[in-house]
């Protein structure tokens, strides 16, 4: 029985034909997504942006119905809530946004607490409140900061780690096609209007660790190229590099995207936008790896003689005495 294969052995695609085009579109991409960051801003949920925190605890059920307080709450008309496990299975964290100006009108946010908290009573009398707090947007945006150097500090940490491991050309390479990833994320969350909360954070995260994934496979391969192919062009030898490694490239973005498929169409709408930015991180880290991550070695000076070892004087001398030479 033979296996199947949705990529054949001789596969022989010419990607880097089209690399200037491509990585043309990229930047536009990249400029696009940074100007529709910048005037239209993110739609923060209530992680970044501050809201009124109401914890309880179900006294009389093993685990909270999490599913049906989010429905409920989010009937109230207050915006799409933030419903959590908190410290156990009975207790949980509702967390709803506040309409503008209650944060300064003294009681306001309170009462809207007391309003989610009345609701929930109604229909789970076992519930027992446990705070009833407001989260200021100053906290939120502190949040919101640390989320932010966290995701720096990954992409850095990754660029540092490909440096390392392979030559500095790969770790600018690799950190030039992971800005490319998050930037186009963040575009899309900017122009949709898709709530961004901390889901979105670990989403972007998620992309962050496919695409160097993909890139760290595709950059392997290159180096094992440059060892066999001395004399070959460096266009051809990163073209046969993503053809050996594109049979892998599909078929682990096809597991994923078949896995992500049901939970974007059927899901619930809490876990909507995280779904769908893994959805389209799957495709933009997949097309960074190829049209990114490889082109910019060529443009960095990268040849087939770049990482052979240079050979000292001693070295020739020695060589000289054994009769190599």
């Amino acid at each position: 029985m033979k296996l199947l294969k949705l990529v054949p052995d001789d596969t022989n695609i010419k990607f880097l034909k089209l690399r200037v085009p491509f990585f043309v579109l990229s930047i536009v991409l990249i400029a696009g997504s940074w100007a529709a960051v910048l005037t239209q801003g993110l739609n923060f949920g209530v992680d970044f942006a501050g809201g009124q925190e109401v914890r309880l605890t179900f006294e009389e059920r093993e685990q909270a119905p999490i599913p049906s307080l989010r429905e409920l709450v989010g009937g109230l008309g207050y915006g799409e809530p933030v419903v959590q496990e908190f410290g156990g299975p009975q207790s949980v964290s509702i967390r709803v946004p506040l309409p503008e100006g209650a944060e300064e009108t003294p009681g306001a946010a309170t009462e809207i607490g007391n309003q989610v908290i009345a609701a929930i009573a109604k229909q789970y009398p076992d519930a027992r409140t446990d705070g009833n707090d407001t989260v200021s947007g100053k906290v939120a945006g502190e949040f919101r900061d640390s989320a932010i150097l966290a995701l720096v500090a990954a992409m850095l940490a990754v660029a540092i780690y490909i440096w390392v491991r392979f030559e500095w050309q790969f770790g600018v390479g690799a950190l030039f096609a992971l800005f490319h990833d998050v930037s186009v994320t963040l575009g899309l969350f900017a122009i949709t209007q898709w709530e961004f909360g901390l889901q979105i954070v670990a989403a972007i995260l998620a992309i962050i660790g496919y695409s160097l994934n993909d890139t760290i496979v595709v950059y392997d391969r290159i180096r094992e190229n440059l060892k066999k192919f001395r004399k070959m062009p460096l266009p051809e030898l990163l073209d046969l590099s993503v053809n050996e490694t594109l049979a892998r490239t599909i078929m682990t973005s096809l597991t994923l995207f078949v896995a992500l498929i049901p939970l974007l169409v059927f899901g619930p709408p809490s876990l909507f936008g995280m779904v769908a930015a893994i959805t389209a991180g799957l495709f933009i880290g997949t097309y960074s790896s190829i049209y990114m991550a490889g082109p910019l070695l060529i443009w960095m000076g990268v040849t087939s003689n770049s990482f052979v070892p240079t050979e000292s004087a001693a070295d020739r001398q020695e060589k000289i005495a054994r009769g190599e030479v």
